[in-house]
């Protein structure tokens, strides 16, 4: 077969005339971007999960129907007739130009742009902020996922990784960062990748996997050598995903590879027993995933937040996709440009933000285009990112060494009284929880026995 090849301006010029002529007052809601280049007769396109060969010498027009969200969502294919730029077809699809044809999809060129995304303002942070989360109990660990990463998805997992190393101290080899092509990289633009929006600093976050589906599940199979039955684990899926009329999808590196969401929880229903799973989904359909999580959860107790309904899409911002975004910063404690939030997520005030503290504080101020969607089993919305050490105690107790005390000039005081008090701490957990378990063992089975009672009620 011919190699594609490159088409004269005039023709391109003509292409771009013609489209925005018939696309009409569609052309102030989508953006529209130019394949400068010929495909010869019977080439395919570059549609992700989708086959279409051209049936002329052509040139192709992407329109992105809805440029603030994340994929899937609506967009078309124009096919122009390579001779006069004249357009003789449209195809409908789900997915921008796929990034397996390297050399077909880069010459793909913005040329038409009414809808851009808003840069975010920057606040520096002034000063160092620590919460202390003592090492009692089992231990903790995190799946941080995105495929076909944008900016704003690795920015995203950039958040929410120092929000796990420095705000909860999650040791760095129980943090699985698996991102696009296994480094910082991302499709689009700004590259290189130099310096988080947050604070204009280096990226921390070491990338430990690609976003590709096998390596998502195998670090899945990796856990269920790992984890026991006092542990806790948190997974967050960021990027884009998709629907093919039967299930919702995660999108996966590399050409928009595809993780439904059977495939998905029948890994997690391989996992052993454990304490605690949170999940939090970013990406478009994420919704469909809430129910079937739950259900093939092995965790005592489990939650998943999502940010919109399973045939909706997600929006995403200039630097962090919105519901992440603040889902993360419910549990940091601030934005990730350091700025204080909108209000306390601790809507108990225990001292601690928990999962669905977490997902109510996203939800309260969700952007307009999302549909945030909460599920839960066996209280798991109570879960916390941090260890649930001595949580029936007054919240003061770690705060009187920590936050009461700002600007502290040296952190390493704050370490210090940490650890003159850890031993008197463990001394009270052991001494006392046996006795809390005990009771809300008891309490529990009085509360069922009340809750039977009632349903025989007619």
């Amino acid at each position: 077969m011919p190699e594609p090849f490159k088409p004269n301006s005039r023709i391109l010029s003509a292409a771009k005339h013609y489209l925005l002529e018939r696309e009409g007052s569609q052309a102030i809601r989508s953006n529209y971007y130019l394949q400068e280049m010929v495909l010869p007769r019977h080439a395919n396109l570059p549609i992700p999960r989708k086959r279409v060969e051209v049936e002329r010498p052509t040139i192709v027009s992407f329109a992105d129907d809805a440029p603030l969200f994340n994929w899937a969502h609506p967009c078309r294919y124009l096919l122009h007739d390579a001779e006069n730029g004249e357009i003789y077809h449209e195809v409908a699809a789900q997915f921008p130009p796929s990034a397996g044809s390297r050399e077909i999809a880069s010459a793909f060129s913005l040329f038409h742009e009414p809808i851009t995304r808003a840069p975010s303002s920057i606040y520096l942070r002034d000063r160092l902020r620590i919460t202390p989360k003592l090492k009692l109990g089992g231990n903790r660990y995190a799946v941080l996922f995105s495929g076909m990463s944008n900016n704003r998805h690795t920015n995203d997992l950039e958040f929410f990784y120092r929000t796990l190393r420095n705000i909860y101290q999650v040791p760095k080899a129980n943090i699985y960062v698996l991102n696009h092509d296994g480094t910082l990289n991302y499709d689009g633009n700004p590259k290189p990748v130099q310096k988080w929006p947050g604070d204009q600093g280096a990226y921390q976050m070491p990338v430990t996997g690609k976003g590709s589906k096998a390596d998502l599940l195998g670090v899945l199979d990796d856990l269920k050598k790992r984890l026991k039955a006092d542990d806790s684990l948190l997974i967050h899926t960021n990027n884009h995903g998709g629907h093919n009329g039967t299930e919702s999808d995660l999108c996966c590196y590399p050409n928009w590879g595809s993780l439904g969401v059977k495939a998905f929880t029948d890994k997690l229903a391989e996992l052993p027993k454990f304490r605690c799973l949170i999940v939090m989904m970013e990406q478009c359909h994420s919704g469909g995933f809430n129910s079937s999580v739950i259900a093939k959860s092995t965790a005592n107790a489990t939650s998943i937040a999502s940010a919109c309904l399973e045939l909706n899409n997600s929006i995403g911002g200039a630097d962090f996709d919105p519901f992440a975004r603040d889902w993360i910063a419910a549990m940091n404690g601030y934005d990730p440009y350091g700025n204080a939030l909108a209000h306390n997520p601790d809507s108990d005030g225990s001292g601690k933000v928990t999962a669905k503290e977490a997902f109510n504080y996203a939800d309260n101020i969700h952007h307009a285009s999302d549909t945030p969607v909460f599920n839960q089993i066996h209280n798991g919305g109570g879960c916390r990112l941090g260890q649930d050490l001595l949580y029936r105690l007054p919240p003061l107790l770690l705060e009187e060494l920590t936050r009461k005390f700002w600007p502290e000039p040296d952190p390493l005081l704050i370490e210090k009284r940490i650890a003159s008090v850890l031993p008197a701490l463990e001394a009270l957990d052991k001494e006392f929880s046996p006795r809390f378990n005990g009771l809300q063992q008891k309490m529990e089975k009085k509360v069922s026995r009340i809750i039977q009672n009632a349903k025989r009620i007619k």
